[in-house]
């Protein structure tokens, strides 16, 4: 996009006195790591001897890996201390692989350049590691981009708890009601449905449309490249936007 434009693009929704904000879960959103994190999740069981199928994988999108460690291997991880340390294992294989092979999702560069010169303000809002986040961000060229970040080691409770999605709109200095997430797990869509915002679900890896029934999100779309400064601000704009 060229420079001028941006200026224009800028101007013209400034003039508007547009406030809005797109906060980005991590994974299966601006990196498609679902192999990565399947592995190294696989990994780690097989060091305690242990399975973890991709099923179960499946039902922790979205959650921390404390919660995953507490929840899936319970009598393992009997204290906080052994939590702490398969947690770490298990991200460092993870990373180990997402270096090797970075699979940036389809579109990311593109939205992110057209939102931001739109006059968005961008977040992300994941229940990943600082680790992990650095990596992603580095990797695709987009921090300064971002007006906030926030990561697992900010929060107390992950999704769908919606603490990491009130603090991100926080560190923006915009109102949840002014914001759109665009997540890849129904946890993540209930944590924006409980945090006042507006919600895209996105059909990434291992997603089917039937996963995201019971959680309704406000716009359900299978690629990046489906979304436009105008079309999240038609989201924004909507009659019941304004609970």
């Amino acid at each position: 996009m060229r420079v001028e434009r941006v200026r224009v693009e800028r101007r013209r929704w400034y003039a508007l006195g547009m406030r809005h904000a797109v906060i980005f879960d991590m994974d299966g959103v601006l990196v498609d790591s679902y192999q990565a994190h399947l592995e190294s999740w696989q990994a780690l069981a097989a060091e305690h001897g242990r399975s973890f199928t991709e099923e179960e994988f499946a039902r922790s999108f979205g959650r921390t890996s404390r919660d995953i460690i507490q929840s899936l291997w319970q009598g393992l991880a009997v204290h906080d201390a052994d939590v702490r340390r398969m947690d770490e294992r298990k991200e460092g294989l993870f990373r180990q692989r997402l270096a090797r092979h970075f699979p940036a999702m389809d579109g990311v560069p593109d939205l992110l350049v057209s939102l931001h010169a739109a006059g968005f303000r961008l977040a992300v809002g994941s229940s990943g590691p600082p680790e992990n986040v650095d990596l992603v961000l580095d990797r695709l060229g987009a921090r300064a981009l971002f007006d906030a970040v926030v990561n697992g080691t900010d929060i107390e409770r992950g999704k769908p708890d919606p603490q990491v999605f009130l603090l991100a709109a926080d560190r923006l200095g915009v109102p949840p009601a002014n914001c759109v997430v665009v997540e890849d797990a129904p946890a993540g869509i209930e944590a924006a449905t409980r945090a006042g915002m507006r919600s895209v679900a996105l059909l990434s890896t291992g997603r089917r449309a039937e996963d995201f029934q019971h959680v309704a999100p406000t716009l359900m779309v299978a690629s990046l490249r489906e979304l436009t400064p105008k079309a999240l601000a038609a989201i924004l704009k909507r009659s019941d936007a304004r609970d």
